[in-house]
């Protein structure tokens, strides 16, 4: 049976209107990080979040990796806005929230805090290093947050109706299937022949596959979310068998926080139903910010009853010529010089060069909607 949502109750902040007056209110315009957070609390995603945090949540999130109440919450989930803004919002008071003109809920403001932008980057990054695009977006927004419980009545578009299912939605679809046991997997890339190892490798063991992509905002150098749909359409069709995988959509965006960011994708996809949870190589790291198995490494910090979901941590797994086959250190018997290391990165930078990928990188469908993204090689054109 499908497990229960973090914190034991799956939230519902949408509703409607019903005469409810939004013009008169004070606008917060949300940066599109913020629309999609707003979405996540709304449908559940989040849960237990009712709203944006509030001072108390926030620094117990930064200091405990907890909220307030004690339930395992590792990144801060906030509505910041400009001191000037904040001049004409008042604590107890209700504020329109805004995107492009369109107002999509309110909040009821509980609390309104300045916070150290730096202080948030280190406990949460590691670093302070603008370089990195997690500290960037940070360093780059105001200081000044304000929290409480919000409401949406608006739906927020998707390019992926087919595939935005909600946590309410996906419960159901497990249990209609039959599902008991079901391992998510988090992807921002398309996916090579190493996630595909590792979630074969798991789905061994329990009774459904959940491949849920980000689709909120990534970095500027990282795949379209539509190119990497189609890969993984193409793959699931002729690689995967359909009636023990679901593919989803996951709206919020990416951190870049490694470990922390690990757990919170562990807790997204407990709320969606998931009883196991794939953690790899360098989770949701970026560049050398993080060491190689700190994000699995993070979840032995919490008891697997506070938790609620099981990480499946998986090691390194690289191509060995020698076996002709995917394996990782625990399974190859072979030296390093028999392995070729296969990594998102290392296929991007070679299509962008109009190299064609082996196919022990990436199944040739993948490659091929990749190469339509890139361009092919020249002496194919």
């Amino acid at each position: 049976m499908v497990g229960n949502p973090h914190g034991g109750t799956l939230i519902n902040r949408i509703e409607q209107l019903n005469g409810k007056t939004i013009k008169s209110l004070t606008k917060v315009n949300l940066t599109p990080v913020q629309l999609s957070d707003l979405d996540c609390i709304a449908k559940g995603v989040y849960s237990p979040l009712e709203g944006f945090m509030n001072k108390d949540d926030y620094s117990s999130v930064l200091n405990r990796m907890r909220l307030k109440n004690g339930v395992v919450w590792t990144i801060p989930i906030t509505l910041s806005i400009s001191k000037e803004q904040s001049k004409n919002i008042r604590v107890g008071e209700e504020v329109a929230l805004m995107h492009e003109g369109l107002a999509y809920g309110w909040m009821e403001v509980e609390d309104i805090y300045d916070v150290d932008l730096l202080e948030e980057a280190t406990r949460i990054y590691g670093t302070t290093d603008l370089e990195h695009p997690g500290v960037a977006r940070l360093l780059g927004g105001p200081s000044r947050n304000i929290g409480g419980k919000i409401t949406m009545f608006r739906e927020v578009p998707t390019l992926f109706p087919d595939h935005a299912r909600t946590p309410v939605e996906t419960r159901k679809l497990f249990e209609d299937r039959g599902w008991k046991t079901i391992v998510g997997f988090q992807t921002r890339n398309p996916i090579h022949r190493a996630h595909e190892y590792i979630q074969k490798t798991a789905l061994e063991h329990v009774d459904g596959l959940f491949i849920h992509p980000l689709v909120g905002e990534t970095k500027p150098d990282d795949i379209p979310a539509d190119i990497r749909m189609a890969c993984y359409n193409v793959l699931i069709e002729n690689y995967y068998p359909k009636d023990r995988v679901l593919l989803g959509t996951l709206s919020c965006s990416m951190r870049y926080a490694g470990p922390r960011e690990a757990v919170f994708h562990a807790l997204v996809r407990k709320n969606y139903g998931c009883t196991h949870f794939i953690v790899g190589r360098d989770h949701a790291g970026v560049g050398d910010y993080y060491g190689t198995y700190d994000a699995q490494h993070i979840f032995e910090a919490f008891s697997p009853e506070e938790l609620g979901i099981v990480p499946v941590c998986m090691e390194h797994s690289f191509y060995c010529r020698i076996c002709e086959q995917m394996a990782s250190s625990k399974t190859c018997p072979h030296d390093r010089t028999a392995h070729i290391h296969l990594s998102g990165t290392m296929v991007r930078n070679m299509l962008k060069k109009g190299d064609v990928p082996p196919k022990y990188f990436s199944r040739p469908e993948v490659i091929e909607q990749l190469l339509q993204y890139y361009g092919r090689p020249k002496d194919e054109k």
